[in-house]
């Protein structure tokens, strides 16, 4: 199968000037000047990846036409459940629309279908009112102190709520924090992939204990676990003051 290399701008000047393949990808394991200061604000999280031991997604993005199953009805949320906090979720001219509500926690418009394992999962994005979002995989849920608590692998779409860039970066729901920061050299570019004001694509797809994300098409995430191996999806409104999110083109292929 034939393989493409994404490479930054940085790597591919180093390339030019003479320097060889591994030294590049010695560079593009680096984290970048730009994200030193989130290296002390998560070094107590103890999932949190060295940055030499990241794996880099270096893989097109998977074709998203045939084979897939449509999870939203374009009508109502048939299929579908919010769990954890009482933020809101409606059907809309074809459209998921979430929306924040001041005091509650995280809330989780979750697939009734809960034991999806190997899949390719896609859906489009776009912020009314910017905040964090996020789509869970493979997750999970368990009794908590204010409901239930929704815990797994997300793949992080914080949206222009943070100007770091990690949308598409894997964090841990209710379990550990940060498993796949996107603050090396060689995610460069997906840090700057979001259009804000328009539809974003997130892609996952997820193979044994192989996850991989890519934002409108630029790979982001290649994170490996074997501790979360089926589960159901969720369509994430994080707590906080404001936010709406709207969610269309919802699909999955099960490999």
């Amino acid at each position: 199968m034939k393989k493409t290399l994404f490479i930054t701008a940085s790597s591919a000047l180093l390339l030019l000037a003479g320097c060889t393949t591994q030294q590049v990808d010695q560079q593009a394991n680096t984290i970048s000047e730009s994200q030193q200061q989130y290296i002390k604000k998560y070094e107590k999280q103890k999932v949190v990846p060295k940055p030499e031991d990241m794996l880099l997604n270096t893989e097109k993005e998977p074709k998203l036409k045939r084979g897939f199953t449509p999870l939203f009805n374009g009508k109502d949320l048939t299929g579908w459940t919010p769990k954890g906090g009482k933020c809101t979720f409606e059907a809309i001219d074809g459209t998921i629309k979430g929306t924040c509500i001041k005091g509650s926690p995280s809330t989780y418009l979750s697939t009734d279908k809960a034991d999806y394992t190997d899949f390719i999962f896609t859906c489009d994005m776009k912020w009314e009112v910017t905040s964090n979002s996020g789509v869970m995989m493979r997750a999970q849920s368990k009794p908590g102190e204010k409901g239930e608590t929704v815990f797994g692998p997300q793949c992080e779409m914080e949206g222009f709520s943070q100007d770091r860039g990690w949308s598409g970066g894997i964090y841990g729901q209710a379990c550990g924090g940060w498993y796949y920061p996107l603050w090396l050299e060689a995610h460069a570019t997906v840090r700057k992939a979001l259009n804000e004001g328009e539809w974003n694509r997130v892609t996952i797809k997820a193979q044994g204990d192989t996850f991989k994300t890519w934002i409108n098409g630029i790979p982001a995430a290649n994170w490996k676990n074997e501790e979360y191996k089926q589960g159901f999806f969720s369509l994430q409104v994080h707590a906080g003051k404001e936010g709406t999110i709207l969610w269309r083109n919802i699909k999955v292929k099960e490999l």
